[in-house]
């Protein structure tokens, strides 16, 4: 099953990008209907790297919803314009643990008007074998949610160059950096379509 969202995000694209690598705008959008902990020994990083990272979930805050492993990969799309934010976790225990498949693609682009904004599609694809369709409604608005959150934070969004970054050198962003002056820890080279429709 599918849950496809699009939307213009009123913050400037590199901002996007950054606050959608943030543990704590992903906190805060699913919030207060799933609250999400970190699983790992140093606790969320400031902005999450690819790979693998443990996090426990609880419903409303109070319920115990078992664990879920989020597995970050990050690409570019039509030389870098498109950066996108892929997560193929996998839930480990507790209701999460039913599902079979779990996609889940963030892309982040430039406003095609022009207006400097964002645009930002979301595609989920999940399947649960028999309890596919039952899960649908359920992730259908908790997406709705996530989406009116994204709506709502965007406008206080801003790029703090360097602060996350490493290699970044202050009045020197271009040497070092990857496409728009990310960490070239977030980005990879173009292989192919992307997972989103336009």
């Amino acid at each position: 099953m599918r849950v496809l969202l699009k939307e213009i995000l009123d913050c400037d694209p590199d901002a996007a990008w950054r606050a959608l690598r943030s543990p704590a705008v992903l906190q805060e959008v699913s919030s207060p209907l799933m609250a999400l902990h970190s699983e790992e020994a140093t606790g969320f990083p400031t902005i999450w790297a690819a790979g693998a990272h443990p996090v426990g979930l609880h419903a409303l805050g109070l319920i115990p919803f078992g664990q879920q492993r989020i597995d970050l990969a990050v690409s570019t799309r039509q030389h870098g314009s498109v950066r996108i934010l892929r997560d193929t976790g996998r839930g480990v225990s507790g209701p999460l643990a039913i599902l079979t498949r779990w996609d889940h693609t963030m892309a982040i682009s430039a406003d095609p008007a022009g207006s400097g904004k964002t645009l930002y599609r979301d595609q989920l694809i999940f399947e649960a074998g028999p309890a596919t369709l039952a899960l649908w409604p359920s992730f259908w608005a908790f997406w709705q949610w996530r989406m009116r959150q994204l709506k709502r934070l965007a406008p206080s969004w801003r790029l703090d160059l360097g602060v996350d970054d490493p290699d970044f050198v202050s009045g020197s962003p271009v040497p070092g950096s990857g496409v728009d002056g990310v960490s070239p820890t977030f980005s990879a080279p173009d292989t192919g379509d992307s997972p989103l429709p336009s």
